[in-house]
């Protein structure tokens, strides 16, 4: 049995698991594409660092959610990110790890990494 103060800490991390996933005109979008060659290639764990990095930074303005075929098979796992007002990015070839410096650079100080995109991947 659980005690009080543990259910209430648990309701709070399942409402901010919750608040992830709801959109709005003024949110910044992450789709991370889970069709099966995108799963097959990684995309889960990327995915899932991206949740996790989005949580522990508390981006209350960011929404992390899952696509299906991007049609970019031979890049994946692909992620797009999505700010309100400005170009979509296409980051190629992501590992949890690029997860965690897109979510710093990106998302936290509004800087692009161009290396991880997919105009760098096709030079």
């Amino acid at each position: 049995m659980k005690s009080l103060a543990e259910l209430a800490a648990l309701r709070e991390k399942m409402k901010s698991n919750v608040s992830m996933r709801h959109d709005n005109a003024d949110t910044t979008r992450v789709q991370v594409g889970m069709a099966t060659c995108g799963i097959a290639a990684g995309a889960r764990p990327v995915l899932a660092a991206f949740v996790d990095e989005v949580g522990k930074r508390q981006l209350s303005d960011v929404t992390v959610t899952q696509t299906g075929c991007i049609g970019i098979c031979q890049y994946e796992p692909v992620v797009e990110v999505l700010v309100p007002g400005k170009e979509k990015v296409t980051y190629v070839k992501m590992t949890p790890e690029k997860a965690a410096r897109v979510v710093a650079e990106h998302l936290v100080n509004g800087q692009v990494v161009n290396e991880y995109t997919i105009g760098a991947a096709v030079k």
